[in-house]
């Protein structure tokens, strides 16, 4: 019997990592980070959920982990914050698009990823690993801040109300 071989997370993501557009992202402030730190992790804590859950696309999805906030704050400035949160997801896929072909997941994944702000529910698992994954990062990268308490309590009714209406 031989072990399924898994391949590893940097060559899963090295050609956009390597992207000159992507790594503009280090010069945008996300949480308090760069968005460049904030999409790697994002896409890490993916691929090592995706991976222990076996049966998932865990190279499609830490792809589309990755690419899940690929936007440049001037592209957004113009717009007020709650529209932000709705919008971002699509522009985020449309620079994805300018340089990558997408599968329907790794579309659904990106646009999805502001669930419940934008409304637009994950229609893969890996669509929920990003946006749970993305969800997790954010909160861990808010802690500093004075939103994390009533942040942590959203997401708790939120994915109480999924789970148990199941």
């Amino acid at each position: 019997m031989s072990k399924k071989s898994y391949i590893k997370f940097d060559d899963i993501v090295e050609d956009i990592l390597k992207n000159q557009e992507f790594c503009s992202l280090n010069k945008e402030i996300h949480h308090g980070i760069s968005r460049y730190e904030h999409s790697v992790k994002v896409a890490k804590k993916t691929y090592n959920i995706c991976k222990r859950l076996k049966k998932l696309d865990y190279v499609g999805a830490t792809r589309a982990a990755l690419l899940h906030d690929f936007f440049k704050n001037d592209e957004i400035s113009n717009l007020k914050a709650v529209e932000r949160y709705k919008i971002h997801p699509y522009i985020a896929l449309n620079n994805s698009k300018k340089y990558y072909n997408l599968n329907n997941m790794q579309i659904d994944a990106i646009v999805s990823h502001m669930f419940p702000w934008n409304l637009k529910i994950p229609k893969y698992k890996e669509s929920w690993v990003v946006t749970i994954a993305d969800k997790a990062v954010s909160i861990k990268e808010g802690c500093s801040t004075k939103f994390v308490l009533p942040i942590s309590i959203f997401f708790l009714f939120i994915f109480n109300t999924i789970i148990v209406s199941r």
